[in-house]
Parts: C-alpha cells; sequence; structure tokens
C-alpha cells in the first residue's frame, strides 16, 4: 500500500496546482476527527441525511429489497450504514469497501455483534479504483451500492458520468444505487460548513500531511501551513485547500517538493447538486425510483435503478 501511496502523493505534488488524495485524510485520527466534524452545529450534513432516513428508513428498506447484497463505498462512522441495516430485510450480506484494514475490521467485528445474522465481508480496496468482490453471494436477488455521506460530491464532475458507469457495472442490471448528496444552497451555509468555528476541520486538513509524514516519512511542517475551504460559484463546490504560510521544501522518499508562499494544495472538492441533477447524468445508466429530502431540502437520498 505505502509504494502506491508513495506514487499517488507524489503525483499530485508534481501537478500544478497541486493536489492530494482526499483518501489520505483517513488514518484512526482522521476518521476520530471526521466523528468531531459530524456532530459540529455548523456541519449539517450528517444531522440532514439521518433525518432524511429516520423518517424513510422502511421506505429505503422497501427499495433496496428483500435478500439483497449491501455493497458500501467508504464506512463514515458506520452510523448510516446501521440504521440502514436495522430497516433491510434479510439482506444476503454486506461488504463494506475502504482504504483501511482496521477500519474495516472494526467495523465488521462492531456490526458482527450488533447483526447477528449478517454476513460482513470487508473488502480492503480504494473504491475509485479497480476492486473485486468476493464471489459467495449467487443467492442475492439484486446487488445495491449505498453512498452516503455526500461522498458523491468527492468526485469531479468531469469524471462523474464514468463513476456512475463503474457503479452500474458494480450492481449489474435491476441493481441499485442508494445515495446521499448535498444540494446547492447559499455560499455563507456551505463556507461556514467547511470552516468551522472551533477549527476541527481545519485540523483535519492538516492531518492528511501527518498521515503522510507517518506513512511516508515525510517531513511537512503543518505549522506552515493554513486551512481554507471557499465555495468556488462556477464550479459548484467547495474547495478545501491547504495554504503554504512560506517558501519550503518538503521532501517525500527521494523527492523534495518546493512550495512558494500562499501555494494551494486542493485536498478535497466536495460538489453540490441540483435535485434531479444525477439522474440527468446517469441518464441511459440508472433511473430514479425515489427521491428523498430533509423538511428544510438542503440534502437528498436518492435510490436509483440499473437499466
Amino acid at each position: 500500500m505505502f509504494h502506491g501511496m508513495l506514487e499517488e502523493v507524489l503525483a499530485g505534488l508534481r501537478k500544478n496546482p497541486k493536489s492530494l488524495p482526499s483518501k489520505y485524510f483517513y488514518d484512526r485520527r482522521g476518521f476520530k476527527l471526521f466523528e468531531e466534524i459530524c456532530e459540529l452545529d455548523e456541519y449539517y450534513l450528517t444531522r440532514a441525511e439521518l433525518a432524511i432516513m429516520e423518517v424513510h428508513g422502511s421506505e429505503m428498506a422497501k427499495a433496496v429489497g428483500e435478500q439483497s447484497l449491501l455493497i458500501e463505498l467508504g464506512i463514515g462512522t458506520g452510523e448510516k450504514t446501521r440504521l440502514l441495516l436495522s430497516h433491510l430485510s434479510a439482506p444476503v450480506g454486506y461488504v463494506p469497501i475502504d482504504v483501511s484494514q482496521d477500519m474495516l475490521n472494526d467495523l465488521a467485528d462492531s456490526l458482527g455483534r450488533e447483526f447477528r445474522n449478517l454476513v460482513v465481508i470487508p473488502v480492503c480496496a480504494d473504491w475509485m479504483g479497480n476492486f473485486e468482490l468476493p464471489m459467495v453471494w449467487d443467492s442475492a436477488v439484486k446487488r445495491v451500492v449505498y453512498f452516503p455521506g455526500s461522498t458523491i460530491g468527492n468526485v469531479d464532475r468531469l469524471e462523474l458520468v464514468n463513476f456512475l458507469r463503474k457503479i452500474r457495472e458494480l450492481c449489474g442490471r435491476g441493481g441499485g444505487f442508494l445515495v446521499g448528496m448535498d444540494l446547492k444552497k447559499d455560499r455563507a451555509t456551505l463556507e461556514a460548513a467547511y470552516n468551522d468555528s472551533r477549527g476541527i476541520t481545519a485540523e483535519f486538513n492538516l492531518n492528511i500531511l501527518h498521515h503522510i509524514n507517518k506513512a511516508l516519512n515525510a517531513d511537512f511542517n503543518l505549522d506552515n501551513f493554513r486551512h481554507y475551504a471557499p465555495y468556488n460559484e462556477e464550479d459548484r463546490r467547495i474547495e478545501m485547500v491547504l495554504i503554504s504560510t512560506c517558501d519550503q521544501e518538503v521532501h517525500i522518499g527521494k523527492e523534495t517538493i518546493r512550495l512558494d508562499d500562499g501555494e494551494p494544495i486542493l485536498t478535497e472538492i466536495s460538489c453540490k447538486y441540483d435535485l434531479r441533477e444525477i439522474g440527468e447524468m446517469a441518464r441511459g445508466l440508472f433511473q430514479i425510483k425515489n427521491i428523498w429530502t430533509d423538511v428544510d431540502k438542503r440534502f437528498s437520498v436518492q435510490y436509483l435503478v440499473a437499466v
């Protein structure tokens, strides 16, 4: 993994502008910080999605159907997964896919204790890359890909149709795609969600450098960077960046990376969508069957059926 991580990190830092893969936020410390973010007053996304699921969870379970195989891309805090699983009728199994083997093992252990009849087989892989599912569920009526938490917003719009094509191949004709997405709204609300007053999101953003230092023996000085997350109106997305606060050099492996004072490193995007935008982009691959929103229409969970 570390060789692949090194190549991905260096490839991003060689680009202009520089970037880092957002999946490297999530070591154990990163997961803990993200759990704290989900509790922040400004971070409405998790509360809105949970509210939707609490009201409409049984409808979602009905859409997913009995004897389905649930495949989750990225594991997050697991709270929404537990809520969905509690409503499902006789799922054949649950396959969480994530880059963190430790977090996958923790999730599998806790779900095994909570849902004793549930077969859980974690797959350690990058859900944006190539991976294979364990071939153990021939009895599944259909496959349903679960993608909560507005993580679909982390996929660049230019790459989204190819991503949806991959999901269509994963679930197969008649399969389902249950996806959470953040909806477009005013700039102030969006920017507050990613620039919280307690600085937890800033700490989370900086953790990507901490993780790279630890995993790759790099020497990022975290004090030489500041967090910034503006809303890009033209591209309709939050762009989370780390700004170099001085001219500096960073060493990773055998390579030296130079950063100028004020130079940004893009660490994550979070695209915001109109209510039916995903369905329009998925035309020919999926049809929208259900759309649920919270009462304030800040967030949406949608169920799409593969055609």
